[in-house]
């Protein structure tokens, strides 16, 4: 099956992040790639990589990056796809700074941006931006949305007898 998300990261220092995207997809079957380009140390392969993805089929993008953290804003700026930006921690300011360069991005060039290191969150929006057009996703995200609403009863039972 050919990939719909394409997943990029700044590093391979951001594979123990990222990776929890690549797992939620994996969990929704939805295809995906993976690789690692810098928009400072190889711009060129970064440009080349936003201008190629939707002639190959891609339909969002999750990019992942530290420190300046410039990768999802230098792909957004050469794509139409819908880019989510996933700022990690990566520096001594503890992501704060990669979220504000991910998250402060000109008007006309938007990332939607996930909270630092939230790889997860960001796959699960991506999935809800291709399950637009594909009801089987929808299915597989209502299911999932009422896992996550049985857990909090579960969780809230649990506490009750606790403080019975």
């Amino acid at each position: 099956m050919k990939p719909l998300v394409a997943i990029v990261m700044g590093s391979d220092s951001d594979l123990p992040v990222m990776e929890e995207a690549a797992k939620t997809l994996d969990e929704f079957g939805v295809p995906y790639e993976m690789t690692i380009s810098s928009a400072h140390r190889s711009p060129k392969r970064t440009s080349d990589f936003a201008k190629d993805v939707e002639s190959r089929g891609l339909r969002v993008i999750i990019a992942g990056a530290g420190g300046a953290a410039h990768l999802a804003g230098v792909i957004a700026s050469e794509t139409t796809l819908p880019v989510i930006g996933v700022p990690i921690d990566a520096s001594p300011l503890k992501g704060m700074d990669s979220l504000f360069s991910t998250v402060q991005m000109p008007p006309g060039v938007p990332v939607a941006t996930v909270g630092i290191n939230n790889a997860r969150n960001a796959a699960i929006l991506a999935v809800q931006i291709l399950a637009v057009s594909n009801k089987e996703l929808r299915d597989k995200l209502n299911a999932f949305k009422a896992k996550l609403e049985k857990s909090v009863e579960e969780k809230a039972k649990k506490l009750t007898k606790k403080i019975s």
